[in-house]
């Protein structure tokens, strides 16, 4: 039972591993349609999200199914419950690139393009902590895992600039009002997904050292 149960466990981290993968496109694919305003790019996220819903699905369902057949304990079960939770958090970072797709399209319709604050080292910071946390995964790196929280908190003095330019901004242009807290929005996207991956890696740390740093 124990052999059946580790190769099921590592076809569960392939599993979870190719659905990173899928993610790390996306999230390529959405920092150049924010960087050219490229509409093409954006409606391409949006039309290959039901990929990402089912492959989160299908990952949801075989843990399900594994913790009724092999009634896991210790590591495996923290493994399985974790694996549950960062499968939510990559298919929640899925869609958020998919709301930084419909701001681009949205604000690729304004002709006088006034919003001037660059996004680029904000969604690179973002790629990156996803990288890192599904590095950490990969290789159960407890010392890796816990660096990403204070990668977010770059991401978040990022997010608190762009407050400010886009207060800058509308006083300047009141009339563009839609247009510029639309260019805003993508801010918070990026925010959430670097917090989405700071979860991830917290559930590493729960795998590793069965203690829960969520709140801490």
């Amino acid at each position: 039972m124990s052999y059946l149960l580790k190769k099921e466990l590592d076809k569960m981290k392939n599993n979870l591993l190719s659905l990173g993968a899928m993610i790390e496109e996306r999230l390529q694919m959405m920092s150049n349609s924010i960087e050219y305003m490229d509409t093409q790019m954006a409606k391409r996220i949006i039309a290959g999200d039901y990929e990402i819903d089912e492959a989160e699905v299908a990952i949801e369902e075989e843990c399900l199914k594994m913790l009724a057949l092999y009634q896991p304990v210790a590591i495996d079960l923290r493994f399985l419950v974790a694996v549950i939770k960062i499968n939510n958090d990559m298919e929640r970072i899925a869609d958020l690139a998919v709301n930084v797709a419909h701001r681009v399209i949205v604000a690729s319709k304004e002709k006088e393009q006034i919003f001037t604050f660059d996004y680029m080292e904000m969604a690179r910071r973002v790629k990156q902590m996803l990288k890192q946390s599904l590095d950490a995964f990969v290789n159960m790196d407890l010392d890796l895992a816990k660096t990403i929280n204070g990668m977010d908190d770059a991401v978040d003095r990022i997010k608190n600039q762009a407050y400010d330019a886009t207060k800058d901004i509308l006083r300047n242009y009141p009339e563009k009002a839609g247009y510029i807290i639309n260019m805003f929005l993508i801010s918070r996207h990026l925010e959430r997904i670097a917090d989405l991956a700071t979860n991830i890696a917290e559930e590493i740390i729960y795998i590793i050292e069965g203690e829960i740093v969520r709140h801490c």
